[in-house]
């Protein structure tokens, strides 16, 4: 085996979704170049790689494990995700560099968070406490930013921001996004009965909108897609929308009759199903919204073989994907969604082009598998330096 690789991150195996997914899967295929260790919030799914379960986000935590970590599994680089791990892994690699020198770091930064933060401040319930934490975040990226440590971006604009906000362009600094599951690319075509049967014949546009840790951006989603739902009541024949995610027991707003939330699917061939048997996938995410978490979704829609309707700010981090060759963009407003949304239900297979364009370009440059060799590069060459 090569070098051995520590990675910290928040990966939460109650929660496979979001910061769950780019740790997990990175460290999934990483294991063909490194030996690998996870250490997370709770790493019970992480089957493939020695782990560690924190089960805190405290600072001090993070630290305390990290410190124990590098004392006893020895690790060549140190791979830390995300700001909280990010700043416990410098602190504990600062503090233990003396013992092992030969130890090098890579941050990698999911999102730009100040930025997240600071763009919603006026479209969230509480923007005192967005405030709080868009100042706690730009500070703590900030030291990391500054720390010299190499950076790997996973979205294409986080260069350009640390510029315009630290007035600072690292030297190493490496953009490289998120992937998809084997499991959605090599889907089996002859999957159990349809899930969506009690719908049919309407075409169902699905979202996958599930309840995450601070961040309201999946809230701001399901807004919308009650929006979008509202204006196509008298079109209940043709499409019908199902939520992912969440319950309709979260939702304080009347719910119209074209609108299922089914919960959070805990198995993943149910979840794999729901959005194979989709007709539209949706991306419905507002300016305010900052979508960074929305990349995930969007690589399982395209990978599902969906036809995806999304705002601009749905595509966040997956430029590559253009309108009318891999998708359908709308406007901002619910009304140009349903828009889109209808005209998509009513000529599916003038679109189905879209549907194969997508999913051909995911196949070929999104897979973890992919994504993890030039991730393993990065982190070859920082040991070395």
């Amino acid at each position: 085996m090569g070098k051995r690789l520590l990675i910290v991150s928040t990966l939460d195996s109650s929660q496979p979704f979001g910061a769950f997914t780019r740790p997990f899967y990175l460290g999934q295929y990483l294991t063909k170049y490194f030996e690998v260790c996870q250490l997370g919030l709770d790493c019970s799914s992480v089957n493939y790689a020695s782990s560690i379960s924190i089960g805190s986000r405290s600072l001090k935590s993070y630290i305390q494990n990290i410190q124990k970590c590098i004392d006893e599994f020895c690790p060549d680089i140190i791979y830390a995700q995300e700001t909280l791990p990010g700043l416990a892994a410098l602190i504990s690699y600062k503090y233990k560099l003396k013992k092992h020198s030969n130890c090098s770091l890579v941050l990698d930064f999911h999102t730009f968070s100040a930025y997240e933060y600071w763009t919603r401040l006026f479209s969230v319930a509480n923007p005192f406490k967005e405030f709080a934490q868009c100042i706690k975040t730009y500070i703590a990226q900030g030291i990391l930013i500054f720390s010299g440590s190499p950076i790997i971006a996973a979205g294409e604009s986080t260069p350009k921001l640390i510029s315009e906000w630290y007035g600072k362009t690292p030297q190493q600094i490496y953009c490289v996004g998120n992937g998809v599951a084997e499991d959605f690319i090599n889907i089996d075509s002859h999957l159990d009965k349809d899930p969506y049967q009690a719908f049919r014949p309407a075409k169902v546009v699905v979202l996958i909108a599930p309840k995450t840790f601070q961040f309201p951006t999946n809230d701001m989603s399901v807004s919308m897609t009650l929006e979008v739902a509202n204006h196509l009541k008298s079109h209940q024949e043709k499409v019908h929308f199902v939520v992912i995610g969440r319950d309709s027991s979260d939702i304080s707003e009347p719910i119209p009759s074209n609108i299922s939330f089914l919960g959070f699917l805990s198995h993943r061939e149910d979840f794999v199903a729901h959005l194979k048997y989709a007709d539209i996938a949706l991306l419905p995410f507002s300016k305010q919204a900052v979508a960074g978490g929305a990349r995930n979704k969007a690589l399982d829609y395209f990978a599902s073989k969906n036809l995806v309707v999304s705002t601009p700010e749905g595509l966040r981090g997956l430029e590559e994907f253009r309108h009318l060759e891999h998708l359908l963009i709308t406007g901002y407003s619910s009304k140009e969604v349903a828009d889109t949304v209808l005209d998509a239900a009513s000529n599916i297979d003038k679109y189905q082009f879209l549907v194969d364009t997508g999913y051909t370009l995911v196949r070929e440059k999104y897979s973890w598998d992919a994504k993890s060799h030039s991730i393993a590069k990065i982190l070859m060459k920082a040991s070395k330096s």
